[in-house]
């Protein structure tokens, strides 16, 4: 064994026990709390445009993305467009003519203008509606027949009969091997009514969603790798794997 496989060996023993420490795991979510009271995500940006993702997981897509190699990316809520910024410039790294794809219900007039605006641009597509229409859904479709290796990334509405739909309507254009990612899962693991301004909560947000899609579909896996490695992240049981 070099000593390249020898660290990569390392790295995933660590990982590993992560996941079987339950004290680690405890206090991970505990942060995670305290942060989102503290609107700790809201703080940062990539390329100059708020991104409003835990940090971790800006790095977890950063792998992702670097392995899989898609050629496109569909996203689902776009906010201030830090997230379609940082998958575009993941796919100017890669090279080729890879283009995100993003969807809103309503991309804010002040957001579209400097998304516009953004050297990556030239890689993004935006479209206005909602997700789980039939018009938005057919739009959608009609762009990844172009492409060959598609990942997507779910970050809209975060109730349970939405993300069901999105799951329903987007899992089928995940390339295999490549991702169908599923943000703010944790819902499920806070305090009932933590929320309590949104119409998600505990039973009915994207984690109850993607173990019911789970249970009827076998085309993906939870990548535990990724959720392990993590421990801090908005998406726990949401880094989903296309195997079949």
């Amino acid at each position: 064994m070099n000593e390249i496989e020898k660290f990569k060996r390392e790295v995933l023993e660590r990982i590993e026990s992560y996941g079987n420490d339950p004290d680690f795991k405890r206090l991970a979510l505990e942060w995670t709390k305290q942060s989102l009271i503290r609107k700790y995500v809201y703080n940062f940006e990539w390329l100059g445009r708020p991104i409003i993702q835990m940090p971790q997981d800006i790095i977890g897509l950063q792998e992702v993305i670097w392995k899989v190699k898609p050629d496109l990316i569909i996203e689902t809520g776009i906010a201030h467009g830090g997230s379609i910024i940082f998958s575009a410039s993941m796919l100017e790294l890669l090279g080729g003519n890879g283009k995100v794809v993003g969807v809103d219900i309503d991309i804010r007039e002040h957001n579209r203008k400097e998304i516009e605006n953004h050297p990556m641009f030239k890689r993004i597509e935006l479209i206005e509606g909602s997700s789980i229409s039939e018009d938005t859904a057919q739009r959608v479709r009609a762009i990844a027949a172009d492409y060959s290796n598609v990942m997507v990334i779910l970050d809209s509405n975060h109730t349970h009969n939405h993300v069901s739909k999105e799951l329903e309507i987007y899992s089928s254009l995940v390339s295999i091997d490549s991702y169908l990612v599923v943000f703010d899962t944790f819902v499920e693991d806070m305090p009932r009514d933590f929320f309590h301004d949104r119409p998600w909560n505990v039973g009915d947000n994207p984690k109850t969603a993607v173990f019911a899609f789970l249970k009827e579909n076998d085309s993906f896996e939870i990548d535990n790798v990724i959720e392990n490695k993590l421990m801090v992240s908005s998406a726990p049981s949401g880094f989903l794997k296309r195997v079949r």
